[in-house]
């Protein structure tokens, strides 16, 4: 059986860092620099640190503005 594992939390730790909760009890922190160099049109606009800060958590998942997610069981693990 998977454990389904959701965001219950997320905080703004430096520029390219969250601090994130889930809901089985663990928190981490997780440095999103590699995945801001390595771009893309839905990651582009993350690059600029005040839009990068306007992460919310929507449906278990952190989520940006334009539509960008990231899954968290991937951030979990």
């Amino acid at each position: 059986m998977i454990e389904l594992i959701h965001v219950v939390g997320v905080e703004r730790e430096a520029l390219n860092r969250l601090r994130v909760r889930f809901s089985n009890g663990a928190v981490g922190v997780r440095d999103f620099s590699s995945m801001l160099a390595d771009g893309g049109p839905m990651v582009e606009p993350l690059r600029d640190p005040g839009y990068f800060a306007r992460v919310f958590i929507q449906c278990g998942v952190l989520t940006w503005p334009n539509g960008f997610d990231l899954d968290a069981i991937q951030l979990h693990d």
